[in-house]
C-alpha cells in the first residue's frame, strides 16, 4: 500500500519542510485537497499551491477536486504539476466527460465517491478510471473519525476489480491511522491518506514509516 500525506494538516507556515519530511521518509504521494467553499464548506488550495509544490518533491501529486463542476479547473492543475485528479461523481452530471478531460491532459484519472454514494453510481466508469477514492469520512474537514462501515464499501470495489480485471488503484481518504489502515488493507485498499495522523503527530516522518511498516505485509 502506498502512503499519501495529505497537506491539509500540515504547517501552511512551513510547507516545504513538511514536505521534504514526508518525502524523506519514503511517502509515495502527497495528496492535496482542493475545496472550493461550495461542494465542501472549506475554501483550501488551488492551482497555485500546487504549482509551487511540483518543483519541491518528486512524489506523486494526488490532487483531490473537492469543487463544484470540477471540468472548469482540470486543465489547469494538469498544467500545474498534478500527477493524478481525482473527481467526486457527486459533483457533476457529466463525470465521464470530467474523467476523459483528466486523461486528455496526461494525468490520472480518478473518480472519488462520498460514504453516501453507493457504489452503483461508479461501476460503469471503471473501465474509464486509473483510480477510485472511496471516502471514508465525509469530505471538507480534516480529523474525523473514521467511518467503519466504509470497510464493506472498499471489499466490493475490490471484488469489482477483480471480477473484470481491471489496473486501478483504490485509495481511502478519512480517519486513517495505525489502526484503520490495516483494516483497509486487509479489504484491498491500495493507497491510504493520512492527514492528521500524519502532520499533528511530533514526529510525522516517524509516522509515515510506522504506516509503511504496518500494511507491508498486507
Amino acid at each position: 500500500m502506498k502512503i499519501a500525506p495529505s497537506i491539509l494538516s500540515a504547517n501552511f507556515l512551513d510547507l516545504q519542510k513538511d514536505i521534504g519530511v514526508v518525502d524523506r521518509a519514503g511517502a509515495e504521494y502527497l495528496h492535496i485537497d482542493v475545496m472550493d467553499g461550495h461542494f465542501v464548506p472549506n475554501l483550501s488550495f488551488g492551482s497555485a499551491a500546487v504549482k509551487a509544490i511540483r518543483p519541491m518533491t518528486d512524489m506523486v501529486l494526488d490532487c483531490h477536486l473537492m469543487v463544484e463542476q470540477p471540468e472548469k479547473y482540470i486543465q489547469q492543475f494538469a498544467i500545474a504539476g498534478a500527477d493524478v485528479i481525482g473527481v467526486h461523481v457527486e459533483a457533476t452530471p457529466h463525470i465521464h466527460r470530467a474523467l476523459a478531460m483528466i486523461r486528455e491532459n496526461g494525468c490520472k484519472a480518478e473518480v472519488v465517491v462520498n460514504p453516501g454514494t453507493p457504489l452503483s453510481s461508479i461501476q460503469e466508469l471503471l473501465p474509464f478510471v486509473d483510480a477510485v477514492l472511496i471516502m471514508t469520512v465525509d469530505p471538507g474537514f480534516g480529523g474525523q473519525r473514521f467511518i467503519p462501515e466504509m470497510i464493506n464499501k472498499i471489499k466490493k470495489i475490490a471484488q469489482l476489480k477483480k471480477d473484470q480485471g481491471l489496473d486501478l488503484e483504490i485509495e481511502v481518504d478519512g480517519g486513517i491511522n495505525d489502526q484503520t489502515i490495516k483494516q483497509c488493507a486487509i479489504a484491498g485498499a491500495t493507497v491510504a491518506v493520512a492527514g492528521s495522523y500524519v502532520f499533528n503527530s511530533e514526529n510525522p516522518s516517524k509516522r509515515v514509516s510506522l504506516l509503511k511498516d504496518l500494511i507491508r505485509d498486507e
